[in-house]
């Protein structure tokens, strides 16, 4: 009888992680207790309404805020506590970041807000690499001003994965698209996940984009009130907007 394949290691992994913010009326709990590994390969989405906790988890998940309580791993190696030092190296050589707005430098092409960020990094790709994985190398000159909303935020993709990271963190990437361009972006971010083997975590409050994941997370008052597990995520052109 064949052994059984293995689970390989999370490449993070939280236990316990709490976040709570103090008030004026009283501590705000942002997170509870929360239990969570994320796999190399694997494409997340997280839902919940406004103040479940979304945001303040992919923070977590980024090195851009501690948590009050509990443990969070990268690759075995313990972040709850670590210096600033550490902190930093990770988000910059490990963690790709793509906001809801596109933060780009107006003053420079796309090919150059894409390489700018590769300077950071320890074993970077091309930036026009990056940007034919997005499918802009048509567009590589062009200014911020020249591109249209999703084609920017294609830019952003591109820009955090010029670094190679482990993990791709996407806070509401369609949030200021309409419909046909979202599904744009979302295919691109599908494509680079499934290329790359890269860690993607997407939160929004769009309930349809969780068709697209292998994992849809549920959050609910600072915890993950349910998890749903696709067998087949779909192409983001099928999906309802």
């Amino acid at each position: 009888m064949a052994a059984p394949e293995e689970t390989p290691p999370p490449v993070l992994s939280l236990r316990g992680v709490g976040k709570t913010y103090p008030s004026p009326g009283g501590d705000v709990h942002a997170l509870r207790a929360v239990d969570l590994d994320l796999f190399a390969g694997e494409l997340v989405v997280m839902l919940g309404p406004s103040g479940s906790g979304k945001s303040t988890l992919l923070h977590v998940l980024g090195g851009l805020d501690a948590p009050s309580r509990g443990i969070v791993r990268f690759r075995g190696r313990e972040l709850s506590f670590a210096d600033a030092g550490r902190i930093t190296a990770y988000r910059r050589t490990q963690v790709g970041f793509v906001f809801q707005f596109y933060h780009l430098i107006p003053s420079l092409t796309a090919r150059e807000n894409v390489a700018l960020a590769a300077d950071v990094a320890k074993a970077p790709m091309a930036a026009d690499e990056a940007l034919a994985l997005v499918g802009l190398t048509p567009r590589a000159d062009h200014f911020p001003a020249q591109l249209s909303g999703g084609e920017q935020q294609r830019v952003a993709i591109a820009r955090a994965i010029v670094k190679r990271p482990a993990v791709l963190l996407c806070d509401e990437p369609t949030g200021a698209l309409d419909a046909a361009t979202g599904r744009t972006v979302l295919q691109a971010l599908q494509r680079i996940h499934r290329q790359l083997g890269i860690v993607t975590v997407l939160i929004t409050h769009n309930a349809a984009i969780g068709a697209m994941a292998d994992r849809v997370l549920h959050l609910h008052d600072g915890a993950i009130a349910r998890e749903l597990r696709n067998t087949t995520p779909a192409d983001p052109a099928t999906i309802g907007w």
